[in-house]
């Protein structure tokens, strides 16, 4: 392979490495917009959205670029493909982290709830899953992956109890509605947000093996 396109992979993997940093980044502060109500940082989450989907752009240029001129080999082709595949789930976290940033501005112009029931939980579990599938990635490490996509289902849980929580408070008080409604499509936005980054684990673990774990429901073993 020429220096130029060993260059070319290389800008692809470090542009999809700057995206996942600005995509945790944005997860993070959406959370913080929310618990520690600050307007100023759901502002920023939504300004800097078109930066991660900027890159998602080119990304997939880059690899469309080298896919058709370059006719590579099974390793480069599981590397090109798996890393569009990783920019779109990373977008489609950014998505979600726009989304949670949203809810927060609305929710921080009434009074505070009594309770964010178990959104810093989900919060920081899908935070921690999104940096783990990520270092799966950098550091070619499966057993990471497989942790990750195993921890998705703790995610779904502590949604299911959120759901739980909203309503007895909602039958509590009635006048919170609305706003327990809006904590509870925060929850079911982070709850997205794992689903996404169990699935960069499943990409991960297919480029490093070349197995697709997908739709397994967890029923799988490393050779």
């Amino acid at each position: 392979m020429s220096v130029y396109w060993e260059q070319h992979l290389a800008e692809i993997r470090e542009q999809l490495l700057m995206m996942s940093g600005l995509t945790e980044r944005n997860l993070g502060q959406a959370a913080r917009a929310l618990m520690e109500r600050d307007g100023r940082l759901a502002d920023l989450v939504e300004s800097e959205d078109s930066e991660i989907d900027e890159l998602e752009k080119r990304i997939d240029e880059r690899v469309v670029t080298y896919i058709s001129t370059h006719g590579p080999m099974a390793r480069d082709c599981r590397f090109l493909i798996t890393s569009s595949k990783i920019a779109s789930e990373l977008e489609r976290i950014a998505d979600q982290a726009t989304t949670i940033a949203r809810r927060a501005r609305d929710l921080n112009r009434h009074p505070a709830l009594k309770s964010l029931a178990r959104i810093p939980t989900m919060a920081e579990a899908v935070q921690g899953m999104l940096r783990q599938s990520i270092r799966a990635f950098v550091e070619r490490d499966t057993d990471m992956a497989l942790e990750v996509i195993g921890r998705d289902r703790l995610v779904d849980s502590e949604y299911k109890d959120t759901q739980h929580e909203v309503e007895i408070a909602i039958m509590a008080d009635p006048a919170t509605t609305g706003r327990e409604l809006n904590l509870l499509t925060v929850a079911k936005a982070l709850e997205r947000a794992g689903d996404h980054a169990k699935n960069i684990a499943e990409e991960v673990f297919y480029l490093l093996k070349g197995e697709d774990i997908r739709h397994t429901g967890g029923a799988f073993r490393q050779s």
